[in-house]
């Protein structure tokens, strides 16, 4: 058998060490399972990755006069299997929850008297056959060999939380904390020499400190090099992004090479923008003005179409008379059944395209295969009837452009990926937005995307030069530079349907903070960059939880927390109500709608329910009881300060929204009830040169990222000198990499220090409230999509990863536009 991880690439040069511009980059964004980043600033120094972390492999080579240059992603290498994890291939294993002899991890010893099941072992049924309930758990694991090679050794290993590992008798790895993804641990000539001819144990001991637990582990070798093609790193000399647009400057030898990638998500366009198509594109030119033979390759892996490298995949070629294509997918097509946070797709097929105006080839292959016939020689013809099956394939596409000198030439593939449905609402299965009639299909859309190019890319760039503009405009570079950051992180985290009464559904998802769709405290901080380009899609956020209360399905009368576990929405699967919070992001984003739109037509197509809603925070919003608010991490809080200003802005946006509609007599009730409640909250939450946390304890404070609404919409409830004492006080607490959330811990929300810098009546208030996040961007150690929680100390993450919640990052540039 063959594992995959990274190759080391030979004849390697020296890269020239880049400026960062972001934590990751984006490569392909689309939604929440087909998107892929690269985590180092040099593209040919790292595996392109899904925003989980998982390896979704793009490679790109460019041969120049027989001269072979990698300018994108780290080519993945093969590895033996001696001993397979279960990711691979389930085994039987021998393990015990109690206590065993100290010769337990010798080759000698009997563990007859021990339970036996197929690995891994694991506390979740779901993800593990061998029942862990323990808190410590002894495994062995027995295999043969019958011949030993010299070739170098590797511990396969993942486990959550400790764990301790014996190769015949002899330690070779031991971690006090856990592993969330697989590593390859690279074992010295000692410990290979252990291996003898005959029986063999890999023993393991591991501990679970608290959560769910997961053990797996093999072991694997590294063979020599056959048939290598010589590659040398072309020399990385600039990378830039913008909000549709990740772009590359590379040196190859001869040949000045700019890659660029392109995901339109032009949110005035739904076809384009739900179109789940991406352009790779490649302009080459002679940097010592004579001619040269230029050949491009592009490699996809089939990992981007599972969800574990173990599952079977197969891989066909196809043709129009426009567009030639790769397509592949998991062999079982488990449609919509896997759900939650750390998963990948495994359901639909992934295409690469070529225009077939391009000198090209295509074939997958195994990941073994060398490349040198596809890519060096004449590359073998386009099949459409050829299919190969296996695990961890590779899609190859080869580009002829012959001849290159000082005039430029331009090249592109296209990356797709047909989902076939990409949600169930209430039990009906759902297709994308693009294929809603079920009369579409990839080859069409491909088509469609090779036919446009020119012009989307020119749309793209238009669109990109004016947000920027717009935003430096707004709040100086380092904040035009976070929403740029911002852009397609927070539209990706989105699936854009129609709902089965037809209306827009863009639904989110809760990566790495629970996994839920249409969470509304996900959608509250999303929504000031829909509110600019699009309200439509803000009011597809909402839909669903109007529908979820009105159908009678939620019956409660406050609004719920989310729809279900991505990708399945038949209703809350969160554990517990957050009754203000929602009913409060409700009511305030319908007030935005009606102040975006210049009307509450929105509003009044639901005004019983949000009726409802307000009705219950006049009872309840002003002095909230114990409950969890959308910084849920925090835990529970009473009398929170910050909460209240929530359900007292959401009476002023209710009232503001009757007023609209010409109910003046509920109007003027509701927005004197705000007032009188803003009043009382100033007296509640004094705390002489601040406003408290909670009204019960003046020695804390926290960010009142929630006031800034009545701000954006003009709702007049709270005196100025509010805002001006609260930014003037958090100045003053500012840590190195931005301002705490609150008194209680260091670590902050960079979407809600944007919210409160915008309370700020001047620009260098505001400018100093957002220098230290655009330094943490920059300078965090954690290279994954933006987290939105992190440690104002260190820069350190806090588990959010590529939330669409820096959509908020836009709260400034909204008020300037309602407002300005």
């Amino acid at each position: 058998m063959k594992r995959i991880l990274t190759l080391i690439l030979f004849g390697c040069s020296a890269v020239f060490a880049q400026e960062r511009k972001a934590p990751a980059y984006p490569l392909i964004t689309h939604d929440p399972y087909f998107s892929i980043w690269s985590p180092s600033d040099s593209l040919n120094t790292s595996t392109t990755q899904h925003w989980t972390g998982a390896n979704h492999s793009l490679t790109g080579l460019i041969s120049v006069d027989g001269k072979i240059f990698s300018f994108l992603g780290k080519t993945e290498k093969v590895y033996n299997t001696i001993l397979p994890a279960a990711d691979e291939k389930a085994l039987t294993l021998s393990y015990t929850e109690d206590k065993p002899a100290a010769e337990w991890i010798n080759t000698n010893f009997s563990d007859q008297a021990w339970k036996t099941a197929l690995g891994p072992a694991g506390s979740e049924p779901s993800q593990a056959k061998t029942p862990w309930k323990k808190d410590e758990i002894w495994i062995r694991r027995t295999f043969t060999l019958t011949k030993l090679s010299g070739n170098k050794l590797y511990l396969q290993i993942r486990h959550d939380d400790k764990a301790t590992v014996y190769l015949n008798g002899k330690e070779i790895y031991t971690k006090p904390k856990l592993e969330g993804k697989f590593v390859y641990i690279p074992l010295d000539e000692s410990v290979r020499k252990t291996l003898i001819k005959g029986k063999n144990v890999l023993a393991i001991y591991a501990v679970n400190t608290g959560g769910p637990s997961f053990l797996d582990a093999g072991l694997v070798e590294e063979p020599p090099a056959k048939d290598a093609m010589v590659i040398t790193d072309a020399v990385q000399k600039s990378v830039a992004f913008n909000a549709t647009q990740t772009i590359y400057q590379f040196t190859c030898g001869k040949i000045d090479l700019k890659l660029t990638f392109t995901s339109p998500q032009l949110m005035e366009d739904l076809d384009l923008l739900s179109r789940p198509i991406s352009y790779i594109s490649t302009k080459m030119k002679s940097n010592d003005g004579l001619a040269h033979d230029v050949k491009v390759y592009f490699g996809a892996s089939t990992n981007i179409a599972v969800h574990n490298p173990s599952q079977d995949v197969y891989a066909i070629t196809t043709a129009s008379e426009k567009v030639s294509m790769l397509k592949a997918g998991t062999t079982d097509q488990p449609v919509l059944i896997r759900k939650g946070d750390d998963v990948r797709i495994d359901w639909g097929h992934m295409y690469v395209g070529v225009s077939n105006q391009f000198k090209h080839a295509l074939a997958a292959t195994e990941r073994t295969a060398p490349l040198k016939r596809l890519f060096l020689d004449n590359p073998p013809a386009v099949k459409s009837d050829g299919e190969l099956s296996g695990q961890n394939l590779l899609l190859n596409t080869s580009l002829q452009i012959g001849k290159v000198d000082s005039k430029e030439k331009e090249v592109y593939i296209m990356l797709g990926y047909d989902d076939l449905y990409a949600v169930q609402y209430f039990n009906k299965n759902l297709r994308p937005w693009w294929n809603n009639d079920g009369k579409q299909n990839l080859r069409n859309q491909m088509e469609l995307a090779a036919k446009d190019y020119q012009s989307i890319v020119k749309r793209c760039e238009e669109f990109d030069q004016k947000l920027y503009a717009d935003a430096l405009a707004s709040g100086g570079e380092a904040y035009a530079k976070l929403c740029v950051m911002g852009y397609r992180q927070a539209v990706t985290g989105h699936k854009l349907v129609k709902s089965p009464e037809g209306e827009l559904l863009f639904l989110s998802k809760e990566n790495f903070s629970n996994g839920s769709i249409g969470t509304v405290d996900i959608t509250y901080p999303s929504a000031p960059l829909f509110l600019i380009y699009n309200p439509d899609l803000l009011k597809g956020m909402m839909n669903g939880i109007f529908y979820y209360s009105e159908s009678g399905k939620w019956a409660k009368p406050y609004a719920a927390h989310d729809l279900g576990t991505y990708p399945i929405a038949n209703g809350q699967t969160y554990g517990e109500d957050m009754p203000i919070e929602e009913s409060g992001n409700m009511l305030i984003l319908a007030a935005a709608i009606a102040k975006a739109e210049g009307n509450a037509e929105y509003a009044k197509k639901h005004w019983k329910t949000l009726s409802i809603w307000a009705e219950y925070l006049s009872q309840k919003g002003l002095d909230p009881e114990n409950q969890l608010s959308t910084d849920d991490f925090a835990g529970h809080l009473a009398r929170n300060a910050n909460l209240s200003v929530k359900a007292i802005v959401a009476l002023g946006g209710y009232g503001m929204m009757a007023n609209m509609l010409g109910e003046k007599a509920t109007a003027d009730q509701y927005t004197a009830m705000a007032k009188d409640m803003a009043k009382k909250w100033m007296q509640l939450a004094d705390a002489g040169d601040h406003y408290a946390l909670t009204f019960d304890d003046k020695n804390t404070w926290s960010q009142k990222y929630n006031l800034v609404w009545d701000k954006v919409l003009k709702l007049d409830l709270f005196p100025k000198d509010v805002y001006s004492r609260e930014v003037k006080f958090y100045l003053g607490k500012q840590l190195k990499y931005g301002l705490p959330l609150d008194s209680r811990k260091t670590y902050t929300k960079s979407d809600w220090i944007t919210w409160t810098a915008t309370l700020a009546d001047n620009r260098a208030d505001f400018e100093a409230l957002i220098a230290p996040v655009y330094k943490y961007a920059l300078e965090t150690p954690d290279r994954v999509p933006l987290s939105d929680w992190h440690e104002t100390t260190d820069a350190r993450r806090q588990n959010f990863t590529a939330r669409s919640v820096v959509g908020g990052f836009f709260i400034k540039l909204l008020d300037d536009k309602l407002n300005k």
